[in-house]
């Protein structure tokens, strides 16, 4: 299976390379064409443990690496750095369950992937011959950066850099989408003028924008379904609704890769904070980041321009040139409108709401009060919406 560019089909790239360049040479995400290739019956990893469980559905999306390459892999990336070898439970709070993603070494749910990234990047240069050291350059508006920071601690080979926006560990002038914008504007001029070429150095990223990244979050959507059924809450096959806080998109979208490869998944709740982008764009097909811009209790959401959306606009349009156009008006004009028969698909699958900072803590101390259940602000958001 090749990956390739949401805006060019003809820049491909295998899994191991799409993981080493981060982002396409042209700006666009790598992702695949279809989903064809990654379909497997969901029924055979009910019964397996997170690790075989990532093993299989990992090997599946990264097919450079065999079942016993990315066993290897699982294994040094999650032995001893999570609180359980479950990694995620699945804990009953009142009628609903939530999928706990706090129980890695930073205590942030992106320690799934980023404990995983650092050895498939080294993997990745093992497997096509490249010696250059890897550069990351990872924005973050808040626990992406220690979550990077701490996966690719003493990786041989690698070496981090992190921009956070302004308010918080350091300066970039403005928040999180110019820290992000500028990244890939960084990305984008070292591919297109060979910068770095003879140098003994390449870029790579960390953010979601690395398909790399966004895989092992897919795992996750499997291993609650499996708790469901564990648990006698649900019978194989019964479609599970799952309620996501997202900012970039990633996480939602690791949902949507779980359901296209033959999960159960019923509808995918999109919950935003007071940066409600996402909410207006499934709710009217209109995207528009020319917005007030909310600094929140809820920091990893807050986005105003969800560079993962990308990716499933390419794979429910199917038309890269589409797919460019929209992201050309984003960066001119602000805004976008998808056609309406895009809209309807993505409303199928998507449901959307939002919820302000004030409805946060509210939210907080009522599932404290009612069920003694103590939520972060990420996931008191997903609650209420």
């Amino acid at each position: 299976m090749k990956y390739q560019s949401t805006r060019d089909k003809n820049l491909k790239a295998s899994s191991a390379q799409a993981i080493l360049n981060g982002l396409a040479p042209d700006g666009g995400l790598y992702t695949m064409s279809s989903f064809d290739e990654v379909k497997f019956d969901y029924t055979t990893v009910l019964n397996m443990d997170t690790m075989s469980m990532s093993t299989k559905i990992l090997s599946k999306l990264l097919p450079d690496f065999s079942e016993a390459e990315m066993a290897k892999l699982v294994h040094d990336g999650y032995t001893g750095r999570f609180e359980t070898d479950h990694l995620t439970p699945t804990v009953p709070v009142g009628e609903d369950f939530i999928l706990e993603l706090f129980r890695g070494p930073t205590s942030a749910f992106k320690d799934v992937a980023l404990s995983m990234l650092p050895r498939l990047m080294t993997a990745s240069k093992e497997k096509l011959g490249v010696d250059d050291e890897i550069m990351i350059l990872t924005a973050t508006s808040g626990d992406t950066g220690k979550a990077a920071m701490e996966g690719f601690c003493d990786v041989p080979g690698t070496k981090i850099i992190v921009f956070y926006p302004h308010g918080g560990v350091s300066a970039v002038r403005g928040n999180f989408d110019d820290a992000q914008t500028g990244v890939k504007k960084i990305f984008s001029a070292v591919s297109k003028d060979q910068l770095l070429e003879g140098k003994g150095v390449r870029l790579s990223s960390a953010n979601s924008i690395n398909i790399g990244r966004l895989a092992p979050q897919v795992v996750y959507y499997y291993r609650a379904y499996a708790d469901l059924v564990q648990a006698g809450r649900i019978q194989p096959g019964e479609k599970v609704d799952y309620v996501v806080p997202t900012g970039n998109f990633g996480d939602i979208l690791a949902g949507y890769f779980a359901k296209e490869m033959g999960l159960p998944v019923g509808k995918l709740v999109c919950a935003s904070n007071a940066n409600n982008v996402l909410t207006d764009f499934i709710r009217t097909g209109r995207y528009d980041k020319k917005r007030p811009f909310y600094l929140t209790s809820s920091p990893s959401m807050d986005i105003l321009v969800s560079s993962n959306l990308e990716r499933l606009l390419f794979l429910l349009s199917g038309d890269e040139q589409l797919v460019a156009k929209l992201m050309r008006q984003l960066t001119e004009d602000g805004a976008y409108e998808v056609p309406e028969e895009l809209k309807e698909k993505i409303q199928s699958l998507f449901w959307a709401g939002c919820c302000g900072d004030d409805e946060t803590k509210q939210t907080i101390g009522r599932v404290w009060q009612e069920h003694h259940y103590l939520c972060d602000t990420h996931t008191a958001v997903a609650w209420n919406v």
